[in-house]
């Protein structure tokens, strides 16, 4: 599906076509004959285009016959039904920036562009490096928002962990930790794409708006710090947890260890006496109670070595 906006009276306004100032946005369902027809009145590379379906492409930028071409990564949420997937996966964006119109290409719906269609008409469509400076802080902004999420939600976690020792928790922290490997990876591409930007001026950026990709780059990279936190502390809690496993399972095995030591004892006794052998106090009527009074003997007399020894 393409979209078309323009700015009148200082509202975004929907149009049936490209003009002047136009942004384009390109939404799923992505069609062939759609890109076809962009590339054509637009005179854009259709490869330029088709970047956005690969999910694993790389922050970048090109440049080709006086069309540059910006790919961006930017978080979303993951509507995959497999429980073990992540919560949080990141996708590109791909932005075009031709001599008269600026074109956003999604692969999925996500927020950024969402926003940045909210304050479209608070931007000025002829100023396309200041619009494309925008969905980058969009973009940032959304890694921040997503990035307090998870921190609540594993929080939130391992308080019910701590709670209970149900393996539903430690999946849902499995899913966490894959959302902060995609927002690491994404963020240092971003943060790479972002430098390269300035340091080879590919936009042609003024003062002004050096100062704002400045920022940015500082905004991309306590993201990408947080996200590294978030991940250690999550990673440090599994192996704590796992350790905290272990011991408790160690617990139990030597609770278990000391019960069987304990009931032997008058299992070995009761053995002895079921012998089919002449044994002491056989024809006696007290041939049942001796080797039972003599079984509890032994065993308290075990139990009780066995409490004083744990005190000490």
């Amino acid at each position: 599906m393409i979209q078309y906006f323009n700015i009148e009276d200082k509202k975004t306004v929907a149009t049936d076509k490209p003009g002047s100032g136009t942004w384009v946005n390109v939404l799923p369902p992505l069609k062939q004959e759609e890109f076809s027809e962009l590339s054509n009145t637009l005179d854009i590379p259709i490869d330029f285009l088709k970047d956005s379906l690969d999910i694993d492409e790389r922050s970048r930028y090109e440049a080709e016959d006086n069309v540059k071409l910006i790919v961006i990564k930017t978080p979303t949420e993951n509507n995959s039904f497999n429980e073990s997937d992540a919560f949080y996966v990141t996708i590109p964006i791909c932005i075009i920036l031709t001599t008269g119109q600026i074109v956003t290409v999604n692969s999925f719906e996500n927020e950024a562009i969402k926003k940045f269609l909210n304050s479209f008409q608070n931007r000025h469509p002829n100023n396309k490096n200041m619009m494309v400076l925008k969905i980058f802080e969009k973009i940032t902004f959304n890694f921040q928002e997503y990035l307090k999420e998870i921190n609540n939600r594993r929080n939130a976690l391992e308080q019910k962990l701590y709670d209970s020792n149900r393996n539903e928790e430690l999946f849902q922290l499995m899913r966490i930790q894959k959302s902060l490997v995609y927002f690491v990876t994404a963020l240092r591409s971003n943060e790479l794409l972002m430098m390269k930007l300035a340091r080879t001026n590919f936009l042609l950026l003024n003062e002004d708006e050096k100062d704002l990709l400045d920022d940015l780059v500082i905004e991309t990279s306590q993201a990408l710090e947080t996200a590294h936190t978030y991940t250690n502390i999550l990673s440090s809690t599994l192996d704590a947890y796992a350790s905290i496993i272990s011991n408790n399972q160690n617990q139990v095995l030597k609770r278990l260890a000391t019960l069987t030591i304990l009931l032997s004892i008058p299992v070995l006794i009761a053995s002895i006496y079921g012998m089919n052998v002449p044994l002491p106090f056989q024809q006696s009527h007290f041939a049942f109670w001796v080797p039972l009074v003599i079984s509890f003997i032994i065993l308290g007399y075990a139990i009780y070595n066995f409490i004083v020894r744990n005190k000490k």
